[in-house]
């Protein structure tokens, strides 16, 4: 009896003993590699800067995409349909966690799974989305990395660059939850600075020609803020802005390499590499329901010296320094 005691008890330290490790280390108890899936709502620079960001950040996190993970990248092409049948995909292949590029593609994946590790790449609001319960305590499946633009110093720097601006139109698409968060954010802050502020608005790129010609002949100034739609059509913009002589300044910083003027920025690439190592953390056990949204609060300033040119603008030289310290300048 007393043999039997002794082995029951060896064999309960050796069970003990497995499912610490298994727990205490959930990257060396897998079996084969993870699968990534990564789902993005479209192609354009601040999107793609984000891919490639969330590539970089599963390497230093000791996930080398194709060695140590596996991805599979999905890109919607902006169709809804797509984001539908690309996040069912993931479901099917019993993927390990999956990343929602904007917030379309988060939306889409949230609709797919309950289950499986959701990480948001990129979603302006979060809560306001439908995706979490509250910021610091998700719950659920979900967590990620929020690309809140920092509004009150974008619009303080409008004001800097623009001092005699007594219009300012703001352009945006209705459909995107994130724009249209921002819009009413920006709408309260320019009523607190008692700036006039005009609402333009459309449905998809197709409208962009049309309401920018609009729109640019009753304002001295345009804002953008986060918006898949108006950044995949930012050189029409441009192009009608340019014609009158009225400059456009963009929440991100990909958009200003596209023609927009001026803006401070969270660098989209950076977002991206935070949100793989979110990731990488959550296949190495980390509970998304627990994990607080991330988020960035102050962005990098970036000048376009070659728009300010065209629009015959000089940027004030505090600017100019600031940017040369700690941003970037378009020449």
């Amino acid at each position: 009896m007393k043999r039997l005691y002794a082995l029951i008890a060896v064999i309960l330290v050796f069970l003990g003993f497995a499912f610490v490790q298994e727990g205490g280390d959930n990257k060396t108890a897998r079996v084969g590699k993870p699968t990534v899936g990564i789902l993005q709502l479209m192609s354009h620079p601040a999107l793609d800067a984000i891919h490639h960001g969330i590539l970089h950040g599963l390497k230093e996190k000791g996930y080398t995409p194709g060695k140590d993970v596996k991805i599979d990248f999905q890109n919607a092409q902006n169709d809804q349909s797509n984001l539908m049948t690309m996040s069912n995909r993931f479901v099917n292949e019993n993927a390990d966690a999956v990343i929602g590029i904007a917030t379309p593609s988060a939306q889409a994946l949230a609709n797919a799974t309950s289950k499986i590790p959701i990480v948001l790449g990129a979603v302006t609001d979060p809560k306001g989305a439908g995706l979490v319960k509250n910021n610091k305590r998700p719950g659920h499946n979900i967590t990620g990395v929020s690309d809140q633009a920092p509004l009150k110093e974008q619009l303080g720097l409008i004001k800097k660059v623009m001092p005699n601006m007594k219009t300012l139109g703001i352009f945006y698409t209705s459909s995107d939850d994130s724009a249209v968060a921002q819009y009413k954010q920006f709408k309260s802050l320019c009523a607190q600075e008692n700036i006039t502020l005009k609402a333009y608005s459309i449905s998809n790129t197709n409208d962009v020609d049309q309401v920018s010609q609009q729109m640019v002949s009753g304002v001295d100034a345009v804002y953008v803020p986060t918006d898949n739609t108006v950044a995949s059509a930012m050189q029409t913009l441009v192009k009608n802005a340019n014609a009158a002589k009225v400059p456009v300044f963009p929440a991100v910083d990909t958009m200003v390499k596209s023609g927009g003027l001026a803006t401070y920025s969270i660098n989209q690439y950076k977002l991206g590499v935070i949100t793989g190592e979110m990731t990488a953390d959550i296949l190495d056990g980390k509970k998304p329901a627990t994990t607080p949204i991330h988020y960035i609060k102050h962005g990098d300033l970036i000048l376009n010296q070659q728009e300010a040119k065209k629009l015959g603008i000089t940027f004030p030289a505090s600017l100019v320094k600031e940017a040369q310290q700690k941003g970037e300048i378009i020449k």
